[in-house]
């Protein structure tokens, strides 16, 4: 569907539930839109991020489909959301890159095979086919220049395309006369964004897969959530280890680098196969189709980081370690090259939606709506 007429659907089937009302205690979209006047394409934008596809307005509303109405609101914002996606990425083009598995799963072979050629050619078949123990033995496969340089400028590149695309987000969604965000308001969103607030469906949980109340969705996230950033600490504290510190890796199986790295990849590698689980059962009337083929690609490539991750320190001390090594740097790498495409991105969408809804309604609780 093109943008504009996606965005007058959205904007009919707003106007619909703003005249309503009927569930507007279930999540942060229906008081937000209340603070706003009229439905731009920024307004939309900024209420499709705020939107957590709970779903439980879909299964209240009366208007639904069958009815002639169809008012089908977490079909439309997600629509909305992916659009915003490539919108604010660039180039949007590459957004293409990560809108289905079979395209994501090209990506990673890609990757992958570029990883297996630079160890191949910098280290040889047989240092990379051989078991290497002690200090440095990763770096037998691929040397510490080759997995950082080429990692570090891939990370500043997606930061970049993230601050760029966040900035227009910012400037795009904002309302007339509003005022740039206070500490209170960031820290309240940190704090909805932790505890996953709009995932609760306004209390029993989201009815997710099916119509009936359940927190299988908020457990899952959590674990994936908390499981990434413990990956992060962990990655963080190594490279304090080995980089100020002079500690080579691979670590102690019961030091933090490690212990942090086995729970965060247990964690992702649990959230993911549950998310997978509970997608493929889910509803899929109010789905919308090529977001669920993004939804399948990020999952199962952080699932596939997570599991690579964890065989590469199992099998650290066997020669099986090389190959495995170089899988998961391909799959990370793959991870990092989609990062600014894909749903990965929603992060800074979804906590900038959440900025600003903290904003207006503190606003709105001192000045009365705008």
């Amino acid at each position: 569907m093109p943008a504009s007429d996606l965005f007058q659907e959205a904007e009919r089937q707003l106007i619909v539930c703003n005249a309503c009302r009927y569930c507007e205690g279930y999540c942060a979209v229906f008081p937000a839109m209340e603070l706003r006047q009229a439905f731009t394409g920024g307004d939309i934008t900024y209420l499709a991020n705020l939107c957590h596809d709970c779903r439980s307005c879909y299964y209240a509303c009366m208007y639904a489909p069958p009815h002639e109405f169809a008012v089908n609101v977490p079909q439309i914002l997600s629509e909305v959301r992916q659009e915003s996606y490539g919108r604010y990425s660039w180039p949007a083009s590459l957004s293409r890159l990560v809108t289905s598995v079979p395209m994501t799963a090209a990506v990673v072979v890609a990757a992958v095979a570029v990883v297996v050629a630079v160890a191949s050619l910098l280290a040889g078949p047989g240092r990379v086919l051989s078991a290497h123990v002690g200090p440095g033995a990763f770096y037998q496969i691929v040397p510490y220049w080759a997995m950082v340089a080429p990692g570090v400028a891939v990370c500043c590149y997606w930061v970049g395309v993230w601050i760029a695309g966040g900035t227009r987000f910012w400037r795009d969604t904002a309302a007339t006369g509003r005022a740039p965000a206070p500490v209170g308001a960031v820290a309240g969103a940190v704090w909805e964004a932790l505890v996953l607030r709009w995932l609760r469906g306004g209390g029993p949980g989201c009815p997710y897969p099916r119509e009936h109340a359940s927190y299988a969705r908020i457990v899952w996230h959590m674990l994936v959530f908390y499981g990434f950033g413990a990956a992060v600490a962990s990655t963080t504290i190594a490279f304090i280890e080995q980089d100020l510190l002079d500690r080579m890796p691979p670590y102690p199986l019961l030091s933090a680098p490690v212990v942090l790295g086995t729970l965060g990849g247990l964690a992702m590698i649990a959230g993911t196969c549950g998310m997978l689980v509970t997608k493929a059962q889910s509803d899929r009337a109010p789905a919308s189709g090529p977001t669920l083929g993004m939804d399948y690609a990020f999952v199962v490539l952080l699932g596939l980081a997570s599991l690579t991750g964890m065989l590469t320190l199992v099998l650290r001390e066997t020669a099986a370690m090389g190959i495995v090594l170089m899988i998961h740097l391909g799959v990370v790498a793959a991870l990092f090259v989609t990062a600014p495409y894909g749903k990965f991105i929603h992060l800074v969408y979804r906590f900038l939606a959440l900025v600003r809804n903290q904003v207006e309604q503190r606003e709105a609780d001192h000045h009365g709506p705008a």
